[in-house]
């Protein structure tokens, strides 16, 4: 349309091409997930995990990194914060490429609408990854992508429709507001 040919015109030697993000799906089947109450960000011994445990094992399970605890030809293990549960199946859904901020709040709002319905499920989360030299910044402060490149956030939505929102930003950049 009218932005592309205008888009096209600060580039009139190169050829330029849309990308459609890449989604993938996947159902982790018998996972250990820990036991999370809304109102317990620091959790509570045996009865439910702290917002920083469920953090780690969040990115243990979608880097796919065991968690039965078994070491073989590595030095250090993970297992699930407890208290847990097993949850018979999970479901995952990866999109990868540029999304727009207004997409991902319509993904967190339909989300949000899965427990419209009766549902087994406690919780769900929503975590967004930006590309490690993306030029987000907060405040005053450069990105520090060549320190790592860290920002990301994660929704965690309980069926109460409660929500914790986490954040990660690198050593460089400041908290956001």
């Amino acid at each position: 349309g009218t932005e592309g040919s205008t888009l096209m015109s600060y580039f009139p030697k190169t050829q330029i091409r849309s990308l459609k993000p890449k989604i993938t799906f996947s159902t982790l089947r018998d996972l250990q997930c820990p036991v999370l109450q809304s109102n317990e960000l620091q959790g509570k011994p045996e009865e439910s995990c702290s917002t920083e445990e469920l953090f780690e094992w969040l990115g243990a399970v979608l880097n796919q990194v065991s968690l039965d605890n078994k070491s073989c030809s590595f030095l250090s293990t993970y297992c699930c914060p407890q208290p847990s549960t097993t949850v018979e199946q999970a479901f995952l859904c990866t999109i990868t490429g540029f999304i727009i901020p207004e997409m991902i709040i319509e993904l967190l709002e339909k989300l949000c609408c899965y427990f419209d319905e009766p549902k087994l499920a406690h919780w769900l989360t929503l975590t967004v990854h930006g590309f490690a030299d993306s030029p987000v910044s907060w405040r005053q402060s450069e990105h520090g992508f060549h320190k790592g490149g860290e920002n990301l956030y994660n929704f965690v939505v309980f069926r109460n429709l409660d929500y914790w929102l986490q954040m990660a930003v690198g050593t460089n950049d400041d908290c956001p507001p």
